[in-house]
């Protein structure tokens, strides 16, 4: 069944400004078609969701099943057909992404090219960076409904179909996040052998759980937490039976109804919460993991938002990419954490930054970069010498290393990819084609690895005594050169010194020669 939500009338809207989301998840298909308004705001105008059970495939066989690939192109049609009747390119989506659990798929690029075939769509996986802002962005939304919640530690739980992600939050800013192996549907498929029913099948979700759990409380075990958010497909959707107006429902109550909804058969459970049969489902597993959370935890409520997760989804995904704002200082919070754990030197690791900020911000026609480039520069910065905890020498090399092993809260694989590669070519050798992660990139984003390198080996150059010592830059440009005036500096030979090695990158991706002017 198509489940459709029309906030305004479709047929009256201007194609041009349509704007549409589609989200091949673990347990259905959905999309919405948006209007982008001339303040720049989104007006829902349908939302369309169809049942579709790719997650119960991944987890109890290790594949979609060739019945459930044609199922999704089917519906990803039908969705094609009512875009066509709007007017709007059925072809050419704003986003088209699926479920990171369709990454544990054996046939996981099978099943993508068999969508872009059939329906002239390329979709995305989502992959963790990009899983966590969306949470950011949903968990942002409920934190200004709950003010008193900002100014206490809240945590925040999403139990997803494969994984569940906690973000610690102080005083509404996130100083935490963690990651584990343990979701409704991985739970669900793992269990279904033990054949058990209502209380003893919710003693075997907690004892398969256990594990994680025990991770979880550890992980937070050093700090006390005032409230808990819990989010998800799942747990939303029944938000209603256990919430009356966003108020919290105590631990009791929760405990009680999940009792009670274990007693049910998937038949039962679709017809009381009126959702479809892969939702129920993950119902029990939803229930008895974030009940478990909130009990080893030993909190005495939970806030659970009534609001529709998915259409909160696919309405986050039409949001710009462009990071900025609150979630921007996060990621930059979040790599501030991983320099601190590697001992690298943070005042050099900022100035490198306000450096790079100046070149980004005086040469903009020159590099054409964007905001989020803006952003992983500066993560680049403060990251480029982690290296140096394995060793000085190559310790470029080491940051690369490092940086592709680790988790930078709301970046995605590329953007860690890229970070990675600008930090390594802030010495020695640039960006070459024999070396395995920058050649994987797409060649727009080794053209940026290649503008963010050469900015940073610049900015890097006139750091390199480690002491601050540039205090103002004026910069200015001929045909041929890039020319550098440092006020106030009565002696830049280190600097030019370095500039002569670390420059030339700069002069091959801009056409300009770096020169640090003698100051008369």
């Amino acid at each position: 069944m198509v489940l459709a939500r029309k906030q305004k009338d479709a047929l009256s809207s201007d194609p041009a400004t349509l704007m549409t989301a589609l989200h091949i998840g673990a347990s259905s298909v959905s999309c919405i078609i948006a209007e982008r308004e001339e303040d720049g705001t989104l007006t829902p105008i349908d939302f369309l969701e169809q049942p579709a059970p790719l997650a119960q495939d991944v987890f109890g066989g290790n594949e979609v099943s060739n019945a459930t690939t044609e199922r999704i192109v089917s519906i990803i049609r039908g969705y094609q057909q009512i875009l066509e009747e709007m007017g709007a390119d059925p072809h050419n989506l704003t986003r088209a992404v699926a479920t990171n659990v369709l990454h544990e798929a054996s046939n996981h690029e099978t099943v993508l090219n068999r969508i872009r075939i059939a329906c002239g769509v390329p979709v995305s996986m989502i992959d963790d960076g990009e899983m966590t802002r969306l949470i950011y962005l949903k968990t942002r939304r409920r934190i200004h409904h709950l003010p008193a919640m900002s100014q206490r530690t809240a945590l925040v739980v999403h139990v997803g179909p494969g994984n569940t992600r906690a973000l610690l939050f102080e005083e509404g800013l996130i100083t935490r996040y963690t990651s584990y192996r343990m979701g409704t549907h991985r739970t669900a498929e793992a269990v279904e052998a033990s054949q058990a029913e209502g209380p003893s099948f919710l003693r075997v979700i907690r004892e398969h759980a256990s594990g994680n759990l025990a991770q979880l409380r550890f992980d937070y075990s050093d700090v006390s937490i005032d409230g808990i958010i819990m989010i998800g497909y799942e747990i939303q959707s029944i938000a209603a039976h256990l919430t009356k107006n966003n108020e919290a429902c105590t631990i009791k109550d929760f405990r009680k109804f999940t009792s009670e909804t274990a007693s049910l058969s998937d038949l039962d459970a679709v017809k009381r919460f009126q959702i479809d049969y892969q939702t129920a489902e993950g119902l029990i597993p939803s229930l008895q993991i974030n009940l478990s959370i909130a009990e080893i935890l030993s909190l005495k409520e939970v806030h659970i938002p009534t609001s529709e997760y998915e259409q909160g989804l696919l309405s986050d995904l039409l949001a710009s990419r462009e990071l900025s704002g609150s979630f921007a200082i996060e990621v930059l919070r979040s790599a501030r954490i991983l320099a601190e754990k590697f001992q690298s030197d943070a005042q050099h690791g900022e100035h490198v930054g306000k450096l790079c900020e100046h070149f980004l911000e005086n040469l903009q026609d020159l590099h054409q970069l964007t905001d989020h480039d803006a952003l992983l520069l500066q993560v680049a910065a403060i990251l480029h010498e982690v290296g140096t905890y394995v060793s000085p020498r190559a310790h470029h090399k080491h940051s690369e290393y490092i940086i592709l092993n680790s988790e930078i809260f709301g970046l995605d694989r590329v953007d860690v990819t890229i970070v990675a590669l600008v930090s390594r070519y802030h010495r020695h050798s640039g960006p070459r084609m024999d070396h395995p992660s920058y050649a994987a990139l797409s060649v727009e984003n080794r053209i940026r690895v290649s503008k963010l390198a050469a900015i940073l080996r610049v900015a890097d150059a006139l750091e390199r005594t480690h002491a601050q010592r540039i205090e103002k830059i004026e910069i200015s440009r001929t045909k041929n050169q890039l020319k550098i005036r440092l006020p106030g500096l009565e002696d830049a030979a280190v600097e030019r010194l370095a500039m002569d090695s670390k420059g030339d990158l700069f002069e091959k991706v801009f056409g300009l020669h770096v020169v640090i002017e003698e100051e008369n």
